[in-house]
């Protein structure tokens, strides 16, 4: 399964990616765009871990922690994808009307 470490690796560097643009970023509006967008990234990254580690040990506590990672992992990624659509949607608003 070497898809999991792949999407762990790259939602990493995504992560680091937006947060880095954060603070390269003047706007408030493109700020809090890019901290949504490394939200959905930090909830790939824990969602995709916590696969990963039960498939590697398939044990019991590895399953409890695989889950708890899994929901923290989906909760980060709802998260962020409301608030990426929300200011999305207020930039459109901003720059196109």
């Amino acid at each position: 399964m070497i898809i999991f470490p792949i999407v762990i690796i790259l939602s990493a560097v995504l992560y680091v990616y937006y947060k880095v643009a954060i603070l390269r970023s003047k706007d408030r509006l493109t700020q809090a765009y890019f901290n949504a967008k490394s939200r959905i990234c930090l909830g790939v990254f824990v969602a995709f871990f916590g696969i990963n580690s039960y498939l590697l040990f398939q044990d019991r506590v590895t399953l409890f922690v695989a889950i708890v990672f899994l929901i923290l992992g989906m909760m980060q990624l709802l998260r962020g994808f409301k608030e990426s659509k929300h200011y999305r949607n207020e930039w459109k608003k901003l720059n196109h009307g």
